[in-house]
């Protein structure tokens, strides 16, 4: 399982900016320090977390963070309806554009997914694949 995903950032405030439109919507609360932003799933008392965290931060060794070649983050919506949300939210935000909120033919025919790019870049995916609601193919 995976545990946390950290992402770099420069500019703290304008990742908060990007990540706070979307994320406590599905569930994460923030927690800010001097280290950077964490976001977390509640955990009721007495339960273990639930997982993974999702981290932003400053570069450990001091130079400019950089968005690697290939790498993607996804979270899961509730819903089509919610990933359009969000996706709006995340551009309003300061996020860039990676793909219009909709259906891919090179996955299963109810994976609705958008794409994005925080404000340093990293690729961001929001997604639902809720059996409720109507297929690509239906």
């Amino acid at each position: 399982m995976i545990a946390y995903v950290t992402v770099g950032a420069d500019d703290i405030a304008l990742a908060k900016r990007f990540y706070s439109a979307f994320l406590p919507a599905l569930g994460y609360g923030l927690t800010e320090g001097a280290e950077g932003l964490s976001f977390a799933l509640p955990v009721a008392p007495g339960q273990s977390p639930v997982l993974p965290d999702f981290y932003v931060k400053p570069t450990f060794n001091g130079q400019p963070a950089t968005a690697g070649n290939g790498a993607m983050v996804a979270f899961e919506a509730g819903s089509q309806s919610q990933v359009r949300q969000l996706h709006a939210a995340a551009l309003a935000a300061g996020g860039q554009d990676e793909g219009q909120p909709g259906f891919r033919a090179s996955y299963g025919p109810r994976f609705y997914v958008c794409y994005l790019r925080d404000p340093q870049g990293n690729k961001i995916a929001l997604f639902s694949s809720n059996p409720n609601e109507p297929g690509r193919d239906d």
